[in-house]
C-alpha cells in the first residue's frame, strides 16, 4: 500500500521507537481487512521493534491495536488510517513506542493527573482536515494516562454504526457511551472540558501577568503576523486566542498564498504557530475575549476582559479576531446542526455518500463545495439567492458539466425540514414568482460567506453596519492605542495574504504609537515648564 518513498520516510521515523510495540489486527474476509493486513505487515517489516499479530478479537473489523509490549498502553484504529489520518498513525506508532511528545509539559502533567476512567470513541473521515487534531490528542492522552482509552473509527468504513448512532458530522467524540464533543479540538481543549478546575486555574495565572506592550487578540494569520512583527521589535508581546490558527484550521486547499503553490489549512496554522514560538511571545490559547476597556488616561493601560474572568492589561492592543461561517438564520438550522446541517464539505461529505444534499451559496466556496460533493453523494442541488452564480467562470463551467448537479437561482431558503432526529429536506421561496417549494434531502451544506467575530466589541469601538472594525490606512481604530487587522476589519477582500500584511502593518503602527508616548513624568515636567 505504501510507495517506496513513503516507506523510506516511515522507516526513518520508526528508528525513534525505544520500546517494542505490536500491531494486533482484528480482521474478517472483506477487502478492507485485506488492505489493512497488507499495511500492517509493511509497517512491521520496517522496524525490528514492531511486530504484527493478526489474531485480534475486537468486535470492529477491520481494526487494530497498537500496544506497547507487556503493558496495557495502546491506541486502537477501526478502519485504515490513510489520507489525513496517516500522520495520526505515525504519531501513534512513535508515542506508543516510547518516543516523547512535543506537547507542552504543563498540559502533559494535567493529562497524567486526570482522575477517572475515560473510554473515548472518535469518529473521523479520511478527507477531514480537522479530525487528525482530535484523534492525535486523544491517542496521546491514552499513552500518557493508562485510565484513558481511545478508539478512532473511520465513519466511511463503519457506516452502519454511524447510521445507528446518527453521527452526521466529524469529528464526533463519544465518552463512556455518550456524546462528548463535535468539531476540532486540541489536547488542551479536551483537558479543559475534563478538568473542571482548569478554567479557574488559568484565570488566576493570567490575572497575575504583567502588562504587555502589545496584546494581540486572535491567533489567525493576522494575529500571527502581528505577534511576530511586534516581538521582533523587542517589546513584551502576548497573544490571547480562542484557538491558534483561527478559521485557517477549517480551510482545505490553499493555492493563492504567494510563493506557496499549495498547502492546507491545518498545516499552515501549525507553521504560523511554530514561527510565532521562535520569538518570546506569551501565547494564551483557549481564551475568548469578553470586553475591551479603554485606557482611563492618555497613554494608560488598556484592559481585555476574558470569559474565564481574568483581565489582561496592555499599552496597546491589536484586534485580529477574524470571522466565522455565516449561518442562514432560518427555522430548523440550529436544531439540525450536525444532524444534517453542515458547514465543512471536506469533513462531513463522506458521511453523505449515496445521499441527496444541497449546497447553499453560489460563490466560490459554494460552487467548490458542490463540485467536491458531487464526487461523493448521489445528487447535489446548489441554491443561490441571486439571479446568477457569483463563482469564478472556471468553477461554474466545471459545475455545469456534472450530471448529478442541479442549480437553482433566485431562491431564498426559508426553513430546514427534519423529523426530529435528522434533516429530511429544505423549503425555499422562488424570489421571482413568490412560490414555495420543498426539496427532499438528507444534508445541507451552508456556504454563504463570513461574519466578523466582533459582537463583544459593540458599543466600545466604531464598527461598520456589517459589524466590521473600522480602521484607517495604518490599522488604527477609533480608540487610541487599539489597532485591528484581518477579516474582522473593514479592509476589503478577506484573504490570508491580506490578513498577514495587515497584521504586520498593525504591529508596526502599534510600535510607532508606543515610541511616541513619552513617560507621564516627562509630560508633567514639560507642562510645568510651559506654565512657569
Amino acid at each position: 500500500m505504501l510507495d517506496s518513498a513513503l516507506k523510506d520516510q516511515l522507516k526513518g521515523y520508526l528508528t525513534n521507537i525505544t520500546q517494542p510495540i505490536e500491531l494486533v489486527a482484528s480482521l474478517d474476509d472483506g477487502a478492507k481487512s485485506t488492505e489493512l493486513a497488507e499495511l500492517l505487515e509493511e509497517v512491521a517489516s520496517l522496524s525490528d521493534k514492531v511486530s504484527y499479530d493478526p489474531a485480534g478479537n475486537d468486535a470492529r473489523r477491520p481494526s487494530f491495536l497498537i500496544r506497547r509490549v507487556g503493558t496495557d498502553i495502546g491506541v486502537t484504529f477501526a478502519g485504515i488510517p490513510m489520507g489525513h489520518e496517516f500522520t495520526s498513525l505515525v504519531l501513534a506508532l512513535l508515542q506508543v513506542g516510547g518516543h516523547p511528545s512535543k506537547a507542552a509539559a504543563e498540559v502533559i502533567e494535567q493529562v497524567k493527573g486526570l482522575d477517572g476512567d475515560y473510554q473515548f470513541e472518535t469518529y473521523f473521515s479520511l478527507t477531514c482536515q480537522n479530525c487528525p487534531d482530535v484523534v492525535q490528542a486523544l491517542n496521546l492522552m491514552s499513552v500518557l494516562n493508562p485510565r484513558i482509552k481511545n478508539v478512532s473509527i473511520d465513519g466511511g468504513v463503519f457506516r452502519e454504526e454511524v447510521e445507528n448512532r446518527k453521527v452526521m458530522a466529524v469529528p464526533t467524540v463519544y465518552l463512556n457511551g455518550e456524546v462528548f464533543a463535535s468539531g476540532r479540538m486540541d489536547m488542551e481543549e479536551i483537558v479543559a472540558k475534563l478538568d473542571v478546575n482548569a478554567s479557574a486555574k488559568a484565570a488566576e495565572k493570567m490575572e497575575a501577568k504583567e502588562p504587555f506592550d502589545v496584546l494581540v487578540v486572535g491567533g489567525g494569520p493576522a494575529g500571527a503576523a502581528s505577534a511576530i512583527y511586534a516581538a521582533r521589535k523587542g517589546i513584551r508581546t502576548g497573544v490571547a486566542a480562542g484557538r491558534f490558527g483561527g478559521q485557517v484550521l477549517d480551510t482545505m486547499a490553499i493555492e493563492n498564498l504567494i510563493s506557496v503553490p499549495y498547502t492546507e489549512g491545518p498545516k499552515l496554522a501549525g507553521a504560523l504557530e511554530t514561527h510565532v514560538k521562535e520569538y518570546d511571545v506569551d501565547i494564551m490559547n483557549l481564551q475568548m475575549a469578553k470586553k475591551l476597556v479603554p485606557a482611563e488616561t492618555p497613554g494608560g493601560l488598556i484592559r481585555v476582559e476574558l470569559e474565564n474572568g481574568a483581565s489582561l492589561k496592555a499599552k496597546t492592543v491589536i484586534l485580529s479576531t477574524g470571522a466565522r461561517w455565516r449561518q442562514m438564520g432560518v427555522p430548523g438550522e440550529d436544531e439540525y446542526r450536525n444532524k444534517g446541517v453542515a458547514y465543512c464539505p471536506h469533513c462531513d461529505g463522506p458521511l453523505f455518500k449515496g445521499k441527496k444534499v444541497a449546497v447553499i451559496g453560489g460563490g466560490n466556496s459554494g460552487v467548490e463545495a458542490a463540485i467536491d460533493l458531487a464526487g461523493v453523494v448521489a445528487h447535489v442541488t446548489l441554491i443561490e439567492f441571486g439571479e446568477e452564480l457569483r463563482a469564478d467562470a472556471v468553477l461554474q463551467t466545471k459545475l455545469r458539466s456534472l450530471a448529478n448537479v442541479d442549480i437553482i437561482t433566485s431562491a431564498l431558503t426559508t426553513k430546514v425540514l427534519g423529523n426530529g432526529e435528522k434533516v429530511t429536506g429544505l423549503r425555499y421561496q422562488d424570489r421571482v414568482s413568490g412560490s414555495e417549494h420543498d426539496l427532499t434531502l438528507e444534508g445541507i451544506f451552508v456556504q454563504i460567506g463570513l461574519v466578523p467575530n466582533t459582537e463583544w466589541l459593540k458599543g466600545g469601538i466604531a464598527l461598520s453596519d456589517r459589524g466590521e472594525i473600522e480602521v484607517d490606512a495604518r490599522g488604527a481604530t477609533s480608540l487610541p492605542g487599539v489597532f485591528a487587522a484581518g477579516d474582522a476589519t473593514t479592509v476589503p477582500y478577506k484573504q490570508i495574504v491580506i490578513a498577514m500584511g495587515d497584521g504586520a502593518k498593525a504591529a508596526l503602527s502599534a510600535f510607532d504609537y508606543l515610541i511616541r508616548q513619552a513617560p507621564v513624568e516627562e509630560k508633567l515636567v514639560e507642562a510645568a515648564e510651559l506654565a512657569g
